[in-house]
C-alpha cells in the first residue's frame, strides 16, 4: 500500500496517542495529508497529564512518508471543530477520511461501579468525551468530506457489535459509551451511503498503547515481560495495527460493501493480509471469546 494514498486528505481526531496515533501514522505511510488533533501539545497538557502530543504525532506522519498537520482542538467545542474544518477545506479544498478516535475517558470510569455507585460528574463527561464529540466532529466535516466521491469515516471503538451485545462492557457509563459508538456507525451509513460515502466502526484488540504498557511498567520492546502478570496480554496488539487496517480500508476501492458494519482488526487483517509491526495477525476478539472469557489458560496458538 506505499503512497497509495499520495494526495488525499484525512482527519484524525484524537491523535495525541494510542490508536490514534497509530492510525495517523500508518495514513501516513501510505501518502496521505494528515491533520491530528487533540488536546495536548507541547506547550500544554489536558488533564491526561501524559507526555504524549500531537506535534510528536504529525512529525511521525510526516517521518512515515506523508504530511502531518498538528492542530490542537478540543472536541468538545463546536467553534473549534467549525475552525478546524474550514482550515482543512482552506488549505486542501477536500476530505477523504475522517477517523472519530476521539476518548478520554481512561481515568473517569470506575471498574465493576453500578451507575448509582459511580461519581456522576465523572460518568456524565466520559459520555461527552466520547460520545458527544463524534457527534460534533462529524457534524461540522462530513459536508466537506462529502465533496468528494468515496469518502470514508470510521468510528473508533472498543468491541465488535456481536460482542458487546453479548457482553456488559465494565460498567454503565463505559458500556453506554462504546455500544452508542456502534450505533452511530451504523446511523452514518444509512446517511453517508446514498451520498456515496462509507462508514464503519472499528476496534482494535487488546492495544499496546502508551498508556497500556505503563500500566504494566514495561516497553513495547520488552511487552512480553507483562505476561508474568496477565497472560492473556500475549494476543495484544501494537497502535499500528488498527492504523493498517484503517490505511486498507481507505484504499479499498470497493470499500462501500463494509457500510454500516462493525469490523474489528483483526478480521480486516485476514481479509486484507496485512500484519502488525511483527509479523503477526492477531485476531483478539475471536480469541477473548473462545480462550479468555471461558477461563481457558492463556496460549494464543491460531489466534496470531
Amino acid at each position: 500500500m506505499s503512497q497509495s494514498l499520495q494526495g488525499k486528505v484525512a482527519l484524525v481526531a484524537g491523535a495525541s496517542r494510542g490508536a490514534g496515533r497509530g492510525v495517523a501514522v500508518e495514513l501516513g505511510a501510505a501518502g496521505a495529508t494528515v491533520y491530528v488533533t487533540g488536546r495536548t501539545t507541547r506547550e500544554r497538557r489536558s488533564e491526561y497529564d501524559r507526555p504524549e502530543t500531537i506535534e510528536d504525532t504529525a512529525d511521525l506522519v510526516t517521518e512515515a512518508g506523508g504530511h502531518g498537520i498538528a492542530v490542537p482542538t478540543d472536541h468538545l467545542d463546536p467553534a473549534q471543530v467549525r475552525t478546524l474544518v474550514d482550515r482543512i477545506a482552506d488549505e486542501q479544498g477536500r476530505l477523504d477520511v475522517l477517523v472519530n478516535d476521539i476518548w478520554g475517558g481512561e481515568k473517569l470510569f470506575e471498574w465493576d461501579s453500578t451507575v448509582w455507585e459511580h461519581d456522576l460528574d465523572n460518568g456524565l463527561r466520559l459520555l461527552r468525551l466520547a460520545v458527544e464529540t463524534h457527534a460534533i466532529t462529524s457534524h461540522h466535516a462530513l459536508p466537506l468530506l462529502l465533496r468528494s466521491p468515496g469518502g470514508l469515516v470510521v468510528e473508533m471503538t472498543d468491541g465488535t457489535a456481536e460482542y458487546n451485545r453479548e457482553n456488559y462492557r465494565v460498567n454503565f457509563f463505559y458500556d453506554l459509551a462504546k455500544t452508542s459508538v456502534l450505533r452511530m456507525a451504523y446511523a452514518l451509513g444509512h446517511e453517508l451511503g446514498p451520498r456515496g460515502a462509507t462508514a464503519v466502526a472499528l476496534t482494535p484488540g487488546w492495544l499496546r498503547s502508551e498508556m497500556m504498557l505503563d500500566n504494566y511498567g514495561v516497553r513495547e520492546e520488552n511487552w512480553r515481560d507483562a505476561l508474568e502478570v496477565s497472560p492473556h496480554f500475549a494476543i495484544s496488539e501494537t497502535p499500528h495495527y488498527v492504523g493498517r487496517a484503517v490505511t486498507a480500508l481507505a484504499t479499498d476501492p470497493d470499500v462501500s460493501r463494509w457500510n454500516g458494519q462493525s469490523l474489528s482488526s483483526g478480521s480486516l487483517a485476514q481479509e486484507y493480509a496485512f500484519t502488525d509491526l511483527d509479523g503477526t495477525r492477531p485476531d483478539a476478539w475471536r480469541y477473548l471469546v473462545e480462550v479468555q472469557d471461558p477461563g481457558k489458560p492463556a496460549d494464543v496458538t491460531g489466534y496470531r
